[in-house]
């Protein structure tokens, strides 16, 4: 009887033949092949390693075998992996070739190969192999008893080099903790740059032990130590992640010149009696950090040459922190009107011949290549710095859009077609709230643009940009969190996977694993939503959550005078994130329902209208005690208008007229009330 029962269980376990379509797999392999049987996971699972790899392997290895284990719940034996070929006989045998460097076109591919009693890791680096791992643990099956792998062929490899991440760390400060989860996030997604803006209008967040009055006048306390940016460095280079630092100049320049406001190029004018005297050279302008969001006039004065002097010191003490080969001096959204109204600048231009702003700025950048250089630093900046006169070694960061009035990758083609290396961000403004499709669908290599090979070539890839005037450490995981694991995959597979749908199912499933690594993006929701409840049930708002999102493009940030960076984020928006739940699989309701009108795909719809006006009742009831729910009373209103109107359409009974039903409906549209718009719009709008 017990053999039989072995018999069944192995036949149970490798009989329901796992298909491709099942997998969680993100990003999506380059090549799959699934065989028949499994590899079934036990207390003896152990993991040996050969080759020659980086020793970061081997705390690599540690930490996936506490995530599966921790995911198991087996209690594998093996511990703590500490050197080379320890355990000869183990069954993940892990093979790397070299010493993996973290850098650009560093060879990350890998080989999988799953059987029923062996697997092995294949990889020319330790990089490549750390992919493989996190492959492995996606792979990972189980039924109503026991947990294993599917047996399976993979070759793999990134599309393209440059798979980043930018998070903003001088709007809203970034704890250590956020930046280290978020690294580790990268790392699970296969992603291989973190993009990390340090300065800006907002704040200078490194701790400057040679120039104190940066941090003492322009952090408000909030910064990183040396030390503490030495430990991120080393922590994201045991993860195989290399980091970019920016330093934003010459505009966004309010912190550094609310600490050193004599390199600034504002004149200082002074009305008495009825003659205006300019004093510029003997009186100096003062400077504050910035609390708005916005675009700023402070900027630094490129014809003083004490502004080069103090940024060849800055670059002295930050560039050794980062041992990567690139720094990102910012150089975007310069107005130029602090040096147009600069009698001093622009005699400067005259003298140097410099035709115009974008020209002295050029000038201006030119000035910080060699100062990079000497440590070894490569310079990176928004497309702005793209001038005739900028220097081939430069890489361009394409950034602007339609919204900017500008094509779609219009500078990124620019770009590599006069030269430049280029990655591109436009389309993966994550911050913008837009929908994961629209990210999805963004390609780094733009399509029907005339490339050579050699012009292709130079698109290195692409980032996903997290600016945070409207992100606080609590909410910013949400922000970043799952719609950037989607870019990741088109960073890395081919070009032909885009199929929407199944991006969308193996999300759901990546989205809730990468919990394990400390991520807050699904947990803080109710976090918010019990404050706004006031320590009542959040159910009524999580419902309503599932409906509404922020506003998109910078909308809830009007002309930037809503929100300060000390505003509180503890709102409604605040839990509410792109494609809201409910709204999407409302549509796939409705979507059949149009199709066919059969009694089950009318009770769906039905169902979803029922739940939103027992929602609005709810949602009442709790504001008599959550004066924070208030704000969003008019559009849950708005909702149950529409919902019992509907519900006597689908049931022929209405007896409004078209044009009051259609009233209804666009009044769904609004964007008037607590910062957020109602997902389900255009769905309601297709069933009128």
């Amino acid at each position: 009887m017990k053999y039989l029962l072995v018999l069944l269980l192995a036949g149970f376990t490798s009989g329901a033949q796992i298909q491709k379509e099942q997998l969680n797999l993100m990003p999506w392999p380059q090549s799959i092949v699934l065989n028949d049987g499994s590899f079934t996971l036990t207390r003896n699972f152990k993991v040996n390693i050969t080759g020659n790899p980086n020793p970061r392997i081997f705390g690599g290895v540690t930490r996936f075998l506490r995530r599966l284990d921790g995911r198991t719940g087996i209690f594998f034996e093996q511990g703590f992996i500490a050197k080379l070929n320890e355990v000869p006989t183990a069954e993940l045998q892990i093979n790397c070739t070299k010493s993996g460097k973290i850098a650009l076109y560093e060879d990350e591919s890998y080989h999988l190969d799953i059987s029923q009693n062996k697997i092995t890791i294949n990889a020319t680096s330790d990089l490549g192999a750390l992919h493989g791992l996190e492959t492995l643990l996606q792979l990972v099956q189980n039924n109503g008893t026991s947990f294993y792998f599917p047996n399976s062929q993979i070759s793999d490899f990134p599309r393209f080099t440059w798979r980043g991440l930018m998070i903003d760390a001088a709007r809203h400060f970034q704890p250590v903790d956020v930046i280290k989860r978020n690294i580790d996030a990268l790392a699970a997604m296969k992603m291989n740059v973190f993009h990390w803006h340090l300065v800006d209008d907002q704040g200078w967040r490194i701790e400057t032990k040679k120039h104190p009055k940066l941090i003492e006048l322009a952090s408000d306390g909030l910064y990183y130590t040396q030390e503490e940016i030495k430990n991120i460095v080393k922590y994201a280079d045991e993860r195989g992640i290399l980091i970019v630092p920016e330093i934003d100049v010459p505009g966004h320049g309010s912190a550094i010149l609310t600490a050193y406001p004599e390199i600034g190029s504002k004149v200082i004018t002074l009305t008495g009696g009825t003659s205006e005297k300019n004093i510029q050279g003997t009186a100096i302008a003062t400077y504050g950090i910035e609390r708005n969001a916005g675009i700023f006039s402070p900027t630094l004065d490129p014809s003083n040459p004490k502004t080069y002097q103090l940024l060849s010191e800055l670059f002295d003490e930050v560039c050794p922190l980062f041992p990567g080969s690139y720094f990102h001096i910012g150089g975007d959204e310069n107005e130029g009107k602090d040096w147009d109204a600069n009698p001093k600048i622009q005699e400067f231009k005259k003298k140097n011949k410099l035709a115009n702003n974008h020209e002295l700025q050029t000038y201006f950048t030119m000035q910080l290549v060699p100062m990079l250089k000497k440590h070894g630093k490569q310079l990176m900046g928004w497309e702005e710095i793209l001038t005739k006169n900028m220097s081939k070694e430069a890489i361009i960061h394409s950034w602007r859009g339609p919204n900017e009035g500008v094509i779609a990758g219009q500078s990124l083609v620019d770009a590599v077609k006069k030269g430049y290396k280029t990655v591109l961000s436009n389309g993966y403004y994550i911050d913008l709230m837009y929908p994961v499709e629209s990210h999805y669908m963004n390609d780094p290599m733009p399509k029907g643009a005339d490339l050579s090979a050699e012009e292709k070539a130079r698109i290195l890839g692409g980032e996903a940009t997290m600016w945070t005037e409207l992100a606080t450490p609590t909410t910013i995981d949400s922000r970043v969190w799952p719609r950037t694991a989607a870019i990741a995959e088109r960073l890395w597979s081919a070009e032909t996977v885009t199929d929407v749908a199944n991006m969308r199912k193996r999300l759901d499933v990546v989205s809730f694993r990468l919990e394990e690594l400390g991520l807050t993006h699904i947990r803080n929701k109710a976090v918010i939503l019990r404050n706004i409840a006031n320590n009542q049930s959040i159910k009524p708002l999580s419902e309503f959550s599932n409906v509404c999102e922020p506003l998109k493009g910078y909308k809830r940030n009007k002309g930037g005078t809503e929100y300060q960076m000390y505003s509180p984020f503890t709102l409604f928006a605040d839990a509410c994130t792109p494609d809201a739940k409910d709204a999407l699989a409302f549509d796939d309701a409705v979507n059949q329902y149009l199709t066919n009108k059969s009694t089950e795909n009318k009770a769906k719809v039905a169902a979803y209208l029922n739940k939103w006006i027992a929602v609005n009742k709810s949602l009442k009831e709790l504001s008599a005690n959550a004066p924070l729910v208030q704000p969003i009373l008019p559009l849950a209103k708005k909702l149950n208008d529409v919902s019992e109107q509907l519900l006597l359409v689908l049931d022929n009974k209405s007896a409004l007229k078209a044009d009051d039903l259609k009233k209804l409906v666009e009044e769904c549209d609004s964007k008037d009330h607590a910062d957020v718009e109602l997902a389900v719009y255009k769905s309601l709008k297709k069933l009128i």
